[in-house]
């Protein structure tokens, strides 16, 4: 998949307040909101690079545009998008899980970047 510069985003969650406010659960192979005042367009394929928590490796997964918070938004929402994890090489689904993992015991009334 050819990508351009715009299509290459790297995301730095480093606590599990920041991935529960960035995790999408209700995608089907999971994904994360990413604050970008960057133009995206809904469908477009983008690559994600993630460091995660205190994890040494860089987590490669590749995706599409799901959800987009433009400039402005209410209820003073970050702009950004939302990226949902391609599942083509089993990644997307294993990262989702590997999230999901992390988030098992956290606070789930708390506020999210998207819903």
């Amino acid at each position: 998949m050819a990508m351009s510069p715009k299509g290459m985003l790297a995301l730095t969650l480093i606590d599990q307040n920041a991935l529960y406010k960035a995790y999408m659960p209700f995608l089907k192979n999971g994904g994360l909101f990413l604050p970008t005042r960057k133009r995206y367009a809904l469908g477009q394929d983008v690559f994600l690079i993630l460091n995660l928590l205190d994890e040494s490796d860089k987590i490669p997964v590749a995706g599409t545009v799901a959800w987009i918070t433009p400039r402005g938004a209410q209820g003073n929402l970050p702009a950004g998008i939302g990226v949902h994890f391609s599942d083509v090489d089993g990644t997307g689904l294993a990262l989702k899980n590997r999230i999901e993992n992390y988030l098992e015991k956290h606070n789930q009334a708390l506020p999210t970047s998207t819903m």
